[in-house]
């Protein structure tokens, strides 16, 4: 069964409300992008994403250690007609290079519908994997970001089965409250 549909519109629908005032939520992204093939990666095709990013944690703190403090909690859901679907949260840390320029990294889990140890898609070994991200961001205006973004899922070896892990890299659009 795909996830990706439903999941997209219950998220959608749920947090729609919150949007509008940016009190809650700080951006919402869409991205597309594909699989990052290797050796043991037989996922395929297009994957698209949606995104919610929550307002950032509150510091007192500045510089790096304001950046470390401050992450934004993330939960999305990715998927594509021929590519394993995903509904993932984590933290998400957002580090300003100058006024134009950002980076972000963040670190999470994903639950999938992928095979678990057979067949020929990748083969996960457990439904639970840890997920990592990267992007590198420009701002277009005030409430407009462009990323190139790149993630990678797998269970780091600490559940029994295959480990092809998910690896995908792409274009993502954010709109900031």
């Amino acid at each position: 069964m795909k996830l990706i549909s439903p999941l997209a519109l219950v998220l959608t629908v749920a947090f729609s409300q919150y949007a509008s005032a940016g009190d809650l939520v700080d951006e919402v992204r869409i991205g597309v992008g594909g699989v990052i093939q290797s050796d043991s990666s037989r996922d395929k095709g297009a994957v698209g994403s949606a995104e919610i990013y929550f307002a950032p944690f509150v510091s007192s703190q500045t510089g790096a250690a304001g950046v470390f403090l401050e992450p934004r909690i993330q939960l999305g859901v990715s998927g594509g007609p021929s590519a394993t679907d995903q509904v993932y949260a984590g933290l998400n840390w957002h580090v300003p290079l100058g006024d134009t320029f950002f980076a972000e990294a963040g670190i999470g889990g994903t639950v999938h519908n992928g095979s678990l140890d057979s067949g020929d898609d990748p083969r996960l070994g457990c439904r639970l994997l840890f997920r990592e991200h990267v992007a590198l961001g420009i701002r277009i205006t005030d409430t407009v970001n462009l990323m190139a973004t790149a993630d990678h899922s797998s269970h780091a070896n600490l559940c029994d089965g295959p480990n092809d892990g998910l690896t995908h890299a792409g274009i993502a659009l954010g709109v900031k409250f």
